[in-house]
């Protein structure tokens, strides 16, 4: 059984900071989750949880039906979710189709702030015509967060095509020496294209968040 000392939610960290709240659901107990939700119920306030994995989604359906809207690929969930805010364009960009479910869980997140980003897909650098393609689209973003694995040298090549502010997302995805993802991390922490912004590996939610923070500048 959760204790209710167990759960100690911030309602009020949106109106310091900006953004709310996120339950991190990996590594909590179904009781936990439970006692979460029976909370965020009974103060009427929305909530994005991430990390949830689909047994913990399937568990808390069985206790509170119809209450989340899940996302499979991002792992994410809404317990409602905001209206939308500005309409500056924001774009989240794939090195590849294996990098998606970190791009989804940076866009889920936009779309919980009521953002709605252009998706860019599998345009990594092997084929530099799938990027060059996009490239009008993308220019006209002022937010791009950019996802890879690998070597990670997509928002490299982006950081000198684009003037958007530009937040790179190293993932664990690859052969051998990518470690876990710290080749692609180490290899944006050394990018040749200055003022790109990088996370922590696979940290999707992270991006998003720090692109909500600029697009509260221009609300």
């Amino acid at each position: 059984m959760s204790n209710i000392r167990d759960v100690n939610l911030d309602f009020d960290r949106e109106s310091r900071t900006g953004l709310a709240e996120a339950v991190f659901s990996q590594g909590k107990s179904i009781s936990q989750l439970r006692t979460i939700c029976d909370t965020i119920v009974k103060a009427e306030k929305p909530m994005l949880f991430t990390r949830l994995s689909d047994s913990q989604y399937r568990q808390l359906e069985e206790s509170h039906t119809g209450l989340l809207s899940y996302d499979e690929v991002s792992k994410t969930a809404f317990f409602l979710s905001g209206d939308s805010r500005t309409s500056v364009p924001v774009a989240v960009v794939t090195g590849g189709s294996s990098d998606l479910s970190v791009a989804r869980e940076a866009c889920r997140t936009l779309e919980f702030y009521g953002h709605e980003p252009l998706e860019v897909h599998d345009v990594g650098v092997a084929g530099l015509w799938r990027i060059t393609e996009r490239l009008e689209e993308l220019r006209d973003c002022k937010i791009i967060i950019c996802v890879a694995g690998m070597d990670a040298a997509l928002p490299t090549v982006l950081g000198g095509l684009v003037s958007a502010a530009l937040i790179a997302v190293p993932t664990s995805v690859g052969y051998g020496m990518v470690k876990g993802g710290e080749t692609a991390l180490h290899s944006l922490l050394v990018s040749c294209a200055p003022g790109v912004t990088v996370t922590n590996i696979d940290n999707g939610y992270g991006a998003a968040c720090a692109a909500i923070r600029i697009l509260n500048s221009f609300s």
